[in-house]
């Protein structure tokens, strides 16, 4: 469900883009029309907040609760299991190997939120490369401090405490900032939309390499333990972002 409220988000969005610059030359109010169940959708986006605050209807708990449910299944499969520490990889204690995977669940971000709100967040070209960058360095440490599996798993939990860290600690409070002011008379300021709609931007091109990487544990001879193990990884979460952009450009 919160997957594919992201994705029809973002892309009704996208869409609503391309009709303001259609609007501005015939004059015509920009409206998406849907079919879906047998019944046609208008779906129009409004400039202010036509009713009150409590008619508002929110999205936030589909992610809390995908992430609560993986953090769930992380601690019995890895942390109470014993999938986590290969002897052969890395000769650490169990303690140790659970204190670096939710250290870089935190770290990871902590890192990516410090680089949005940088200068270079404000590039897309420079702040992919970047990630890029960034993954490809964590998935070689994990690579060599857990077992393979345990890696690949840590990679997407990484992703998935990102996407959720960024609904409930930027998206929903500039959400709520924006109907707080319109709810009162005010103009809100645009930067909060701007915001929101980043982060959920960045979400959707999360969420398909996160998709990937929980399958990996299916196919062992092509991921995690192939020799090349983290370059393979590297390369799904690219297959990732491409996926994401044709479906969000659909």
């Amino acid at each position: 469900m919160w997957v594919g409220q992201t994705y029809y988000f973002t892309w009704l969005d996208a869409q609503f883009g391309k009709l303001e610059k259609q609007a501005a030359t015939d004059g015509v109010a920009p409206a998406v029309w849907m079919v879906h169940s047998g019944g046609f959708y208008a779906v129009e986006k409004q400039k202010s907040l036509g009713v009150s605050a409590e008619q508002v209807r929110w999205f936030r708990w589909e992610a809390l609760m995908t992430w609560l449910g993986g953090m769930v299944l992380l601690v019995l499969v890895y942390y109470l299991g014993s999938g986590l520490i290969d002897p052969d990889v890395a000769d650490i204690s169990k303690e140790a190997g659970i204190a670096i995977g939710l250290g870089a669940l935190v770290a990871g971000w902590f890192i990516y939120d410090v680089a949005v709100k940088s200068p270079l967040g404000r590039s897309h070209a420079g702040f992919a490369a970047f990630g890029l960058i960034a993954i490809a360095a964590v998935s070689w440490g994990l690579m060599h401090l857990f077992s393979g599996r345990a890696a690949y798993i840590h990679m997407g939990a990484i992703f998935g405490t990102i996407m959720t860290a960024n609904v409930w600690f930027r998206i929903l409070p500039a959400q709520r900032g924006m109907i707080a002011a319109t709810a009162a008379g005010e103009k809100f300021d645009a930067a909060l939309g701007a915001q929101a709609k980043l982060r959920s931007k960045h979400n959707t091109f999360m969420a398909v390499p996160v998709v990937f990487l929980m399958l990996s544990n299916h196919y062992p001879v092509g991921t995690y333990g192939n020799r090349y193990a983290w370059p393979v990884l590297v390369v799904l979460v690219v297959l990732g972002w491409i996926a994401a952009k044709i479906i969000r450009e659909a």
